[in-house]
């Protein structure tokens, strides 16, 4: 096996073939290739010299997970997973290969779709219509002008837009949950009421997809849904399915390059 070290991308099963012309991170793209172990397979590439969380590497580590997950199931790494050797990576991933299995089937025919939901912005008024207390803030501050009293008032309507839109969010959940077959919490996220992750048969991306698009326009003066996917199932996977080294602060940077 090679002594250099090897980039993952992540974990098939050794009998599937990647797409052809598989290009990864690194400037000029690294080729991408198989590194069987057993009935297991890790997705590698040599590790470029000026490997950095940049949004170029990002987009390209997701690329390939993406790109091999449209074929086959995949145990995808977070970016900048570098081991020393292959040995190393066969050794870690012989040592897992029964979580990986069991990982790899759990996600077998399925994607993640994240969905984000935010306060709408532009209705402002109608919440002041609908809330006693914030007509009643918002004539105080009028006929009383003060610093603290615009304050009140703006942590007020933010309050009040952040629970609509909460209420509206948890309207359409029933819906995304039936076509789902796991869901997760995400991280908070600044400006979200909802960071949420669910785990999605193929077969009904699409069905997905469309109730989140008419739920938006239906609800679009409470709530604003935000849908990305598909994406590499992370948020259904051990975090950090293989021990090997990180480069970098990618965590941060790979939310920052999926947001675009």
């Amino acid at each position: 096996m090679e002594t250099s070290r090897v980039y993952v991308y992540g974990i098939v099963h050794a009998d599937r073939a990647l797409p052809p012309d598989l290009t990864g991170v690194g400037r000029p793209a690294t080729a991408v290739r198989l590194l069987p172990v057993g009935d297991l397979a890790a997705v590698v590439s040599d590790v470029p010299d000026d490997l950095r969380p940049r949004r170029r590497d990002l987009m390209a580590h997701q690329d390939v997970l993406l790109r091999v997950g449209s074929e086959t199931p995949v145990l995808p790494m977070r970016f900048g997973m570098v081991a020393d050797d292959a040995v190393t990576v066969a050794r870690a991933v012989d040592r897992a290969a029964v979580g990986h299995r069991e990982a790899l089937e759990r996600i077998g025919g399925r994607t993640e779709m994240n969905v984000k939901a935010m306060p709408a912005q532009d209705h402002v008024e109608s919440l002041v219509r609908g809330d006693a207390g914030l007509r009643r803030l918002l004539t105080d501050v009028r006929n009383h002008p003060s610093y603290e009293g615009n304050v009140r008032l703006g942590e007020a309507v933010a309050g009040g837009l952040a629970r609509r839109a909460t209420a509206a969010a948890e309207e359409v959940l029933p819906e995304l949950h039936a076509l789902s077959d796991a869901f997760v919490h995400g991280p908070e996220v600044p400006g979200c009421v909802l960071n949420a992750s669910f785990l999605v048969p193929e077969g009904r991306s699409e069905r997905f997809r469309a109730v989140v698009e008419r739920f938006t326009a239906a609800r679009s003066d409470h709530v604003e849904l935000r849908l990305t996917g598909p994406l590499p199932c992370y948020s259904f996977v051990t975090p950090e399915p293989l021990p090997a080294g990180r480069t970098g602060d990618p965590t941060r940077a790979e939310r920052a390059a999926v947001a675009g």
